[in-house]
């Protein structure tokens, strides 16, 4: 495994860990609202952080290409939760407030986040619409858009609870955060396992054609 992908797959897991447990009510009474708030500014710097070395490694320099304006989308929408997250820190919501709902995703980023994971469902190996089944992290695509639907919802669901107060509309946004969370842990997991990032389909692709092009060289020779 690639060193740079191995931190990618460590800093996703620790910040999707901290989006997976923040929303968590008990979470919020046991540790206080302003460490909670705090566990979210944290998550977002380490979603930036992984998503900016994912952007590097998967090409900087050349653009147009399809992971080239995932990675770039999605580090984007990170910079706009590294900045909602920062906000409601700083704001210091009282206690109330907190218990009502904690944080949810900043709909510019779950915007970003939507665009930048069909975009990468669309470039990674698929039959149709499903994935195809076989290589190594042949999943990671479809579970990371699926990821990035659920913190549109909870986007949608944090902008309704203001204005209804609805408990129903709080768990939504709450549990959604963290389904999304689990979401892309799994898929950070799995890079650890396997050393296949889910936004580098393109990369992954001519790995394999240089594998399967060495191995016959290799037999003819």
């Amino acid at each position: 495994m690639r060193r740079a992908t191995w931190w990618i797959g460590i800093l996703f897991a620790i910040g999707s860990t901290c989006f997976l447990v923040g929303p968590f009510p008990g979470f919020v009474e046991l540790v206080g609202s302003e460490v909670d708030a705090a566990v979210f500014f944290v998550g977002s710097i380490f979603f930036t952080s992984a998503a900016a070395l994912q952007y590097v490694e998967g090409g900087w320099w050349r653009p147009r290409r399809l992971d080239w304006w995932s990675n770039s989308i999605q580090l984007t929408g990170t910079v706009y939760f590294n900045i909602s997250t920062f906000n409601a820190l700083r704001a210091g919501l009282d206690a109330n407030e907190y218990d009502r709902l904690v944080w949810t995703p900043d709909w510019r980023g779950s915007i970003c986040f939507l665009v930048s994971g069909g975009i990468a469902y669309v470039a990674s190996p698929r039959r149709g619409w499903r994935p195809q089944r076989g290589d190594m992290g042949w999943w990671q695509p479809a579970v990371n858009l699926l990821g990035c639907v659920f913190f549109g919802i909870s986007a949608v669901a944090g902008y309704v609870v203001p204005a209804t107060g609805s408990m129903l509309d709080q768990a939504a946004c709450n549990w959604n955060t963290s389904l999304g969370a689990a979401c892309f842990l799994a898929c950070a997991l799995d890079t650890l396992r396997t050393g296949e990032a889910s936004k580098m389909p393109i990369r992954r692709r001519l790995r394999k054609l240089e594998t399967e092009f060495e191995a016959e060289v290799e037999r003819v020779t």
